[in-house]
């Protein structure tokens, strides 16, 4: 099907139009991971400087929350895999389906992230409404805004991912999309959806797994 794909300028064929659209996306990908890398970077600095500390208040997290958000990630990354390859194969049905459930998992684990952030604002975890006397003095502190803002980013991300799934499965729906020649669009939003889901299971451990 590739002597069907519309060509935009200035690429002579659909194969290097492709690997053009799929170079962009690791080039901005390469941008994402610098940007969480930092904050990698700080969360093991404070955990080195401070262990005591830095466990303790990583006790304070709900461990099960944080590994059914993991689990519920997993399978909405399972799901956009395989609705890539029902692109790829042009069962245009299959690869909607696959990727409204992947959104929906997606907004199920906004929702997840949103009860947990709750009921920690409430244990004075979070800056919130003041943090909690209980946490290990600065350090401990400091460990919980970095866990905040790690979160809150990945949950921004994990937002746009959402809005980019369904975005794509309205076209696909309303035959807009064309599969399998536009199966690109579908592999590109799904690099990023693999990205986002990625960047949680180093997150998980990093900031649940202290012990």
């Amino acid at each position: 099907m590739a002597e069907n794909v519309r060509l935009h300028d200035p690429y002579a064929r659909p194969v290097q139009q492709r690997t053009a659209d799929l170079m962009g996306m690791f080039v901005f990908l390469g941008t994402e991971i610098m940007l969480f890398g930092g904050l990698f970077a700080a969360i093991y600095v404070v955990r080195g400087l401070h262990p005591h500390e830095v466990v303790e208040a990583s006790k304070r997290l709900h461990l099960f929350i944080g590994a059914a958000n993991t689990a519920i990630l997993l399978t909405s990354s399972l799901a956009v895999a395989v609705a890539v390859r029902a692109a790829r194969a042009g069962r245009v049905r299959l690869g909607w389906m696959l990727l409204v459930g992947a959104a929906l998992t997606g907004l199920l684990f906004l929702g997840v992230k949103g009860m947990e952030w709750g009921m920690e604002a409430e244990e004075g975890l979070l800056p919130f409404r003041g943090m909690s006397d209980g946490l290990s003095g600065p350090a401990g502190r400091l460990f919980m805004n970095l866990y905040m803002i790690a979160t809150g980013l990945h949950a921004i991300h994990v937002s746009i991912g959402v809005v980019l799934l369904a975005g794509l499965a309205l076209r696909i729906g309303l035959g807009r999309l064309q599969l399998p020649e536009r199966a690109v669009v579908v592999e590109v939003a799904g690099l990023y959806w693999h990205l986002v889901d990625v960047i949680w299971v180093f997150l998980y451990p990093a900031l649940y797994l202290i012990r």
